[in-house]
């Protein structure tokens, strides 16, 4: 019985991998890998490895979860070194805990390697820090998908302070905007919509949440960031708090003067 290694491939820079991964990738006998990952960190894998392609395209899988599971336990009892190859990282949106479950009901030995996340490749490529001390004090990872009931995706706890970081917004932007309004997110919040992060096609949009309703749509896999942090310019953004925040407190105590070093 060989090992299952989950391993992270990153948004897409093959300079990005770490070390393990590429090691990884140099020794495997079969990779199993996602539709996206590029094909710069493919072109790491050993030249006798065979590689497998289970990702999805165009929203069409090529297999299911459980075929996929099958296949990691078929190819472990044959092989010493098997790759699940997942961009981004594997423990985050990656549906690894499905694989996982699956392997230790066989008995197969696994391990997570884990890679640089889509959201942080695309605060990089944006050149913004997702906690920006001066806006943001906390961070929400989380998916786009259309609930056939409409339903609450569960973002009703965003507040100003929060940077929200939107996997596969999907090709329809306005309908993120509509959510993120019925969730309280005011129309004027920045926004930026990363594609192919770390990648030769790399392309960046800035706008904002009434903005996404005529966004330009762009080539998956795409990352939306939306909160205060996704400002081009962080100084004016965090004098435009401090200017509010003056405001309330002068609402409420009408002798404050905002400009007294006291």
């Amino acid at each position: 019985m060989g090992k299952v290694y989950l391993t992270g491939a990153g948004p897409g820079d093959p300079e990005l991998l770490t070390l393990k991964a590429a090691r990884l990738l140099a020794a495997a006998d079969v990779i199993l890998h996602d539709a996206l990952v590029s094909t710069e960190v493919l072109s790491m894998a050993s030249p006798a490895a065979l590689l497998v392609d289970v990702g999805k395209r165009c929203g069409t899988k090529l297999l299911t979860q459980d075929e996929i599971n099958a296949l990691l336990i078929a190819y472990a009892k044959e092989h010493d070194i098997v790759v699940r190859l997942k961009g981004g990282d594997p423990a985050l949106f990656a549906r690894a805990g499905e694989e996982i479950t699956a392997l230790r009901d066989a008995g197969v030995e696994y391990e997570i390697v884990p890679g640089i996340s889509a959201a942080f490749g695309a605060a990089a490529a944006a050149g913004i820090s997702l906690t920006d001390r001066r806006l943001a004090s906390q961070v929400l990872f989380t998916t786009f998908s259309r609930h056939s009931s409409g339903g609450d995706l569960g973002w009703r706890m965003i507040g100003k302070a929060t940077t929200v970081a939107i996997y596969m917004p999907g090709s329809d932007y306005g309908d993120v905007a509509s959510h993120l309004l019925n969730a309280g997110v005011t129309a004027d919040t920045p926004c930026v919509i990363v594609s192919q992060a770390g990648g030769k096609k790399q392309s960046l949009r800035w706008t904002t949440v009434a903005g996404l309703y005529d966004a330009e749509k762009l080539r998956a896999p795409a990352l939306l960031i939306v909160g205060k942090v996704a400002s081009r310019n962080a100084q004016e953004v965090e004098a435009e708090v401090v200017l509010e925040l003056l405001e309330k407190a002068r609402a409420f105590s009408p002798e404050v003067n905002p400009w007294s070093r006291n």
